[in-house]
């Protein structure tokens, strides 16, 4: 009997695998207790200084989640829900340079080469440890133009009908239960408008990196594309390995408008 090894992982690619297993020593300024009910969803919302619509999202996608079957997945796939912790914020601020990132968060970010790839070929950048986004940047042209690149936590108080008018519309709570789950408790993400006629030469990226053990990262992205329009959204994910569950559980809607062209890409690299 002959065993096919063809999916195992050449020699030389266990190391590129590995340098991603690593942890940082950081507590964060706030951590949610664990566990999932509408007093951490409410939490979670006052956090945040969120406008009543959204608290009120969160609290009703909650009730969908609660009320929909787990999915019928195979392979004996069970998530304990109660053991993990839904928001844990690392900063009191985002960083607008690396150097107002703290300097324990910004090493692992160097580790995982994000600065260096920020500095040759993108466009912009968001990095989101744990369940904020910690730093953003986006080239002053693009500003110019009219490019919108931020964390969707920021876009709900800085872009409010832009945001509303999109949100939660192509996968709405009800679609599946852990789109409920992301609505009710989602944290960070990115948020993009690219203007009509605007086409952004080179790649705008998000890194999202789960650091904590039994930890939950819900991040929540809207790209909106106008007519005419073009962009290229990389996506990267990675997190250490640990004897217990994590769980990054994302939503992604993509408006794309008439002529317009978005390309996404997403490369994970997640513990098993």
């Amino acid at each position: 009997m002959s065993i096919d090894n063809s999916l195992e992982p050449a020699p030389e690619q266990i190391g590129e695998i590995n340098k991603y297993d690593f942890r940082t020593e950081t507590e964060g300024v706030f951590r949610a207790r664990k566990g999932l009910d509408a007093e951490i969803v409410a939490q979670i919302s006052e956090m945040k200084g969120e406008p009543d619509w959204m608290r009120d999202f969160r609290l009703k996608s909650l009730e969908v989640f609660q009320a929909k079957p787990m999915p019928r997945w195979g392979g004996g796939i069970h998530i304990d829900f109660q053991d993990i912790y839904y928001y844990l914020k690392p900063t009191e601020t985002q960083g607008k340079t690396w150097d107002d990132v703290p300097e324990e968060i910004k090493e692992t970010f160097d580790k995982l080469g994000i600065p260096q790839a920020e500095r040759e070929f993108l466009s912009g950048v968001k990095a989101q440890f744990e369940s904020e986004v910690v730093y953003g940047s986006l080239k002053e042209d693009l500003a110019d133009q009219g490019v919108i690149f931020l964390d969707t936590d920021s876009a709900v108080r800085e872009h409010p009908d832009l945001l509303r008018e999109h949100f939660g519309k192509i996968i709405p709570p009800d679609d599946n239960k852990f789109a409920a789950l992301n609505s009710a408790v989602w944290s960070g993400g990115s948020f993009i408008y690219v203007p009509p006629g605007v086409n952004i030469e080179f790649p705008l990226q998000a890194y999202f990196r789960i650091n904590a053990e039994s930890m939950g990262q819900f991040e929540r992205t809207l790209i909106i594309v106008d007519e005419g329009a073009s962009v290229h959204y990389v996506e990267g994910c990675t997190a250490p390995m640990y004897t217990t569950e994590s769980l990054h559980s994302a939503v992604v809607e993509v408006v794309v408008k008439k002529g317009a062209r978005c390309r996404y890409t997403t490369i994970q690299n997640w513990a098993n």
